[in-house]
């Protein structure tokens, strides 16, 4: 039986900073997905809607994608789920249940995965890593380079902690650029490239730091070290702790780390940007070599490692609207929910601005949070989180209006203008209609 969850978010308050007490009571529904009869069954006008299609359809139509999905659904209610173009240039049309690679939206079920155990009472969130992984003790912080390019360390004043990494304010970089001397030191350790999980923590932990724990905001290979993390609380193989305890159960049956060669006629093709109006095929990603997607890796990324499909993701997103539940299955309680979905950066760091974070749009557990929807400038609703992924998919929940959106492509440049994802969110919004 449906049944409603209320939830005063002011509850966990004490585990939270300052900034996120005054968050509103959210009401949870555990809906199923199910396809809407029509969009206005969902408070949508359909009129309004095909304003949505009709951009990302044009945008496939211009060459500057191969393809695309989209997916939205509104209390369960599947209102959209369209297919545009062809999975690689010239090939197979673009399917429901085409594969993608989603990269960086591997980190929110990361998050997911490492607060299951969290609820097991495997680890609190201000635990040091180096509680549970000891090879993250004793961490030293760059404070500049010399004149040789050597860094200049100095002793971490504190050891950071678990929530730390959950919201990268825990000192970590990237590496995914040579643009500075931090990101040629991250690059040259090759963590993200490591052969084997414990070969990543060897060279992980070796890293220093780029601040201090917790002076700042830096996006950082530190949800890696959470998928580490999860193997060694659980006692499991990172990729086989997500299958057995989080993608068989809600039936992402087309989500891992790998993809089977019985799959690959549903993998869409992978491409690195427009160039003379064409879009060109990745040979590398981030400068590494193009992994062989049908081979498992030694190093299952938790930050950017998984593959998926469009509807495998909404189920995820479904569940996490649900407030932890989706079709009978529990994965987290909904007070977990909501606390990964409240801003955790401190108040000090959102006034730097870092990371494009601020009051108005914070950073909670693996995902970043609407937290004032009139100063972000946006339509979506109070407490709505959300990520992307660097090949150009993205997503968001958004609790106030039991919205989610998925959305699918495959080009290396998201953050470019002519990307769908700015401008799906306001396409979306002015089609709601009724409450």
């Amino acid at each position: 039986m449906t049944r409603s969850i209320l939830l005063l978010l002011s509850a966990i308050g004490l585990a939270m900073p300052a900034s996120a007490h005054d968050a509103p009571v959210v009401r949870y529904t555990p809906y199923s997905l199910t396809t809407a009869a029509a969009p206005e069954e969902a408070g949508f006008d359909s009129q309004r809607l095909r304003r949505l299609r009709d951009y990302v359809g044009a945008m496939v139509d211009k060459g500057v994608f191969a393809g695309a999905t989209t997916l939205l659904a509104r209390r369960g209610k599947i209102v959209t789920f369209d297919t545009f173009g062809r999975q690689e240039v010239g090939g197979t049309p673009m399917r429901r249940d085409t594969i993608f690679r989603i990269y960086s939206m591997t980190k929110p079920i990361t998050g997911v995965a490492l607060m299951m155990l969290f609820e097991e009472g495997k680890f609190r969130l201000d635990d040091p890593i180096s509680m549970h992984l000891p090879e993250f003790k004793d961490l030293k912080v760059i404070t500049g380079f010399d004149g040789a390019g050597r860094p200049i360390l100095e002793d971490a004043k504190r050891p950071p902690t678990i929530r730390e990494l959950m919201d990268h304010n825990a000192g970590y970089g990237y590496g995914l650029s040579a643009d500075s001397p931090t990101d040629k030191l991250y690059r040259a350790n090759a963590a993200l490239v490591a052969p084997s999980m414990d070969e990543f923590v060897r060279r992980a932990s070796r890293l220093p730091l780029i601040f201090q724990p917790g002076s700042d905001y830096s996006y950082s290979l530190s949800v890696d070290i959470q998928g580490a993390l999860v193997a060694k609380l659980s006692g499991r193989r990172f990729g086989d702790f997500l299958e057995q305890r989080l993608f068989r159960p809600l039936k992402m049956t087309d989500t891992a780390f790998f993809v089977p060669r019985d799959k690959l006629g549903r993998l869409a093709g992978f491409y690195n940007g427009v160039k003379d109006g064409k879009i060109q095929p990745a040979a590398t990603v981030f400068g590494w070599p193009k992994p062989d997607s049908t081979v498992r890796p030694g190093f299952e990324s938790g930050g950017a490692g998984l593959y998926s499909t469009t509807m495998d993701y909404a189920r995820f997103c479904q569940m996490l609207l649900n407030g932890g539940e989706l079709d009978g299955v529990r994965i987290l309680s909904p007070a977990t929910v909501a606390l990964m979905s409240r801003n955790h950066l401190p108040d000090a760091v959102l006034a730097k601005g870092s990371g494009g974070f601020s009051r108005a749009q914070g950073f909670g557990l693996d995902v970043q949070v609407v937290a004032d929807p009139v100063r972000q400038g946006g339509l979506m609703g109070e407490g709505t989180y959300s990520w992307g992924g660097a090949a150009g998919t993205w997503f968001w929940v958004d609790p106030t209006n039991e919205v989610i959106f998925v959305g699918m492509v495959q080009r290396f440049d998201y953050w470019q203008p002519d990307h769908p994802n700015r401008m799906a969110s306001p396409l979306v919004y002015q089609a709601l209609v009724r409450p």
